[in-house]
């Protein structure tokens, strides 16, 4: 891998819920390689999301306490911070490329984190937006890490 990978909420919640099954397998993987490689980037956004989820909406939720260690531990990656920029950009992006405005915002997040590439499984594998490839780890075609 070259330059920085965006990890969206998906594949984060994916590599920390072991009830995941395949996904998580996938997802844990990505981000352990991420982890040795030190390209892994998120935002705020992802952060946020991603604690909302694993501690409320996964099979098995993890404690409060837990999740917050986990995004402690992310903090060393790049965290690209949600700011009034961040919403018009996105809201630029959402009209030019009929994003829903969320997914817009990761897709600001990325760009300005000058990531190469996004991982997930929302928006379409294949696309590039501003210069930002779209990757699902997923699918066996997408799979590059």
């Amino acid at each position: 891998m070259t330059g920085r990978v965006f990890v969206d909420t998906n594949i984060l919640i994916y590599a920390h819920d072991l009830d995941a099954g395949h996904k998580h397998e996938i997802a844990s993987a990505l981000v352990e390689r991420l982890w040795e490689t030190g390209e892994g980037a998120m935002s705020t956004q992802v952060l946020q999301e991603f604690y909302v989820n694993v501690t409320r909406k996964i099979m098995n939720p993890l404690a409060p306490a837990q999740a917050r260690a986990i995004i402690e531990c992310y903090l060393v990656w790049h965290v690209e911070l949600n700011d009034a920029e961040s919403i018009l950009m996105a809201s630029e992006l959402e009209e030019r490329y009929l994003l829903s405005f969320w997914d817009a915002m990761i897709v600001a997040a990325a760009c300005r984190a000058k990531a190469t590439k996004i991982v997930t499984e929302d928006l379409n594998a294949g696309q590039k937006i501003e210069g930002v490839v779209v990757e699902n780890p997923f699918l066996s075609s997408d799979r590059h890490f």
